[in-house]
């Protein structure tokens, strides 16, 4: 089974373990990731103005270039599944502003195209049965925080991927590949954003929420799909541990570097190395690397 994938920016430059451990996931349980032979910036946001046209060409662009070569594309990445998603409801939903964004593009695309993430892949193309059946290393006794933020739930309507108020699909994914998932209040709450460009104390504190949520609920690690996520979660442990004495930083990894772990990819190759906070020592303790 081979699925288009459009990998986005950051997955294409500092983020290369989650695409890497995401490939290599993805043979073992039975799907290939085909890369877009030609594709762009999603733009990292969705207009707040409804009027703002021209910044979804960009989006538009990826969606007709992907139409080209299937009915299905896939991406990694929290901040383009959102970007790609809404621009595809409005390109399918909306004739008129379909027509002027096409002319700006100057394709011919009607929102035919189904995104769906990767997790969905696993869910309801593979069946986490099955990733169980592969794992070959299961992560017992590994107490996990799915964090799911903002952009792979928001808008609630438009999403789909889950239930908006109590998602479960990462949790499923931890249990399937043997991991100790941690439920915890702020799984759905943001991390802050592109906040982190203009206001560093608010990212600060809204991460640290985040964190220390997960934390007193007894997570050892935390597992996003949001390299925006990952990085401001990383970066406010920095501050929150130099201003707290009390407070213990923890890893916060993709979740297909968990994934991959557990389905016998060397950890060496899964990018662990480019963390902040390194996961090896805890992984070790838990005789898992």
């Amino acid at each position: 089974m081979k699925i288009p994938y459009y990998p986005g920016c950051t997955l294409n430059t500092v983020s290369k373990g989650f695409d890497l451990s995401a490939r290599a996931s993805a043979r073992s349980v039975g799907f290939e990731m085909e890369e877009l032979a030609q594709w762009n910036c999603c733009g990292a946001t969705f207009p707040l103005s409804p009027d703002n046209l021209i910044a979804l060409s960009a989006p538009a662009k990826v969606l007709a270039n992907a139409r080209k070569g299937g009915e299905e594309l896939t991406t990694l990445c929290s901040v383009c599944y959102n970007v790609l998603k809404r621009t595809n409801a409005v390109m399918k939903g909306d004739k008129e502003k379909r027509s002027v964004i096409n002319g700006f593009i100057n394709e011919e695309y009607d929102g035919s195209l189904s995104i769906i993430h990767y997790l969905e892949i696993l869910r309801d193309k593979v069946g986490f049965d099955k990733v169980k059946a592969a794992v070959k290393k299961p992560l017992t006794g590994l107490k996990t925080g799915a964090y799911y933020g903002c952009m792979l739930l928001r808008p609630f309507e438009d999403r789909g991927i889950d239930d908006s108020e109590r998602p479960v699909i990462f949790e499923d994914m931890l249990k399937a590949v043997g991991a100790e998932p941690v439920e915890f209040p702020n799984k759905i709450e943001c991390c802050g954003a592109h906040l982190a460009m203009s206001n560093t104390g608010l990212v600060t504190k809204l991460s640290g929420n985040v964190m220390t949520s997960a934390a007193d609920n007894g997570a050892e690690i935390i597992v996003t799909s949001c390299p925006l996520c990952q990085y401001n979660l990383e970066q406010s442990q920095t501050a929150l541990a130099s201003a707290t004495g009390d407070y213990k930083p923890m890893p916060i990894i993709y979740f297909t570097q968990l994934l991959g772990l557990a389905l016998g990819q060397p950890v060496e190759t899964l990018g662990f190395e480019k963390n902040v906070w390194d996961a090896m020592p805890l992984l070790k303790k838990k005789g898992l690397a």
